[in-house]
């Protein structure tokens, strides 16, 4: 699927952590939790960012509220609905699970209905592959996403995961069309200078138009293929 052409059309739960993720011992716990608060700052800190939107930010609390692989299954979740191409980098690449992260933090009510569809969806990994939805192959990852990515199509028990992923979407798709890769993505290139050269000659002759003397004189002619002309 051209993701361009999709993003156009666009336009116009209760199971412990514990069971469902896999264990670490502390000094991991805390070198993970270090590394993803970096690229959360990271995030706040990036330059594109105006100073007001970076004093918001650090406003907001510095811990993190999702778990090191909550945060990884976040990143995979984000690159399967935009993977890498030719034409621009994917999910990751924008940096969406940091995003998804500070949302999180500045709209609190995404945070149960994510966390929520992240227990859902490892607990549903674990019942059809016996591993966690991080750790599947890339076959059975998309096996899954592809049973609640499509809400007309999804099973009534799968409910709660088409919720989810739906969620998980529309956050992506927002975390990354609002960056610089995003924009290249589409093509957009934003407000552009321009010269205007006045009304094209055909469309004056159109309407039995022309422009009088003084307005020639007045008017800066350039140099395009529609000069101010008199008719």
């Amino acid at each position: 699927m051209d993701r361009r052409k999709s993003i156009k059309a666009l336009l116009v739960g209760g199971v412990a952590g514990g069971a469902l993720l896999e264990a670490c011992n502390t000094a991991d716990k805390k070198t993970e939790a270090n590394a993803a608060a970096a690229e959360t700052s990271a995030y706040a800190n990036d330059v594109t960012r105006m100073q007001e939107e970076k004093d918001y930010m650090k406003g907001l609390s510095p811990a993190n509220f999702f778990t090191p692989d909550e945060l990884a299954t976040i990143t995979v979740l984000g690159d399967i609905i935009i993977p890498r191409d030719e034409v621009s980098g994917s999910a990751s690449d924008a940096k969406v699970a940091e995003f998804i992260e500070f949302i999180v933090k500045d709209k609190p009510e995404h945070q149960t209905p994510l966390r929520g569809g992240l227990r859902w969806l490892d607990l549903h990994s674990l019942e059809k592959f016996e591993k966690p939805f991080k750790d599947l192959t890339e076959k059975q990852q998309l096996e899954i996403v592809d049973s609640i990515a499509y809400p007309k199509k999804a099973k009534p028990e799968d409910k709660q995961g088409v919720t989810f992923f739906t969620l998980m979407r529309n956050l992506t798709l927002t975390g990354f069309y609002t960056t610089e890769i995003g924009f290249k993505d589409l093509g957009y290139v934003g407000n552009r200078p321009n010269q205007w050269n006045g009304v094209p000659d055909e469309v004056l002759k159109q309407y039995n138009l022309a422009y009088t003397d003084k307005e020639l004189k007045e008017c800066i002619s350039f140099d395009t293929p529609t000069p101010l002309a008199k008719t």
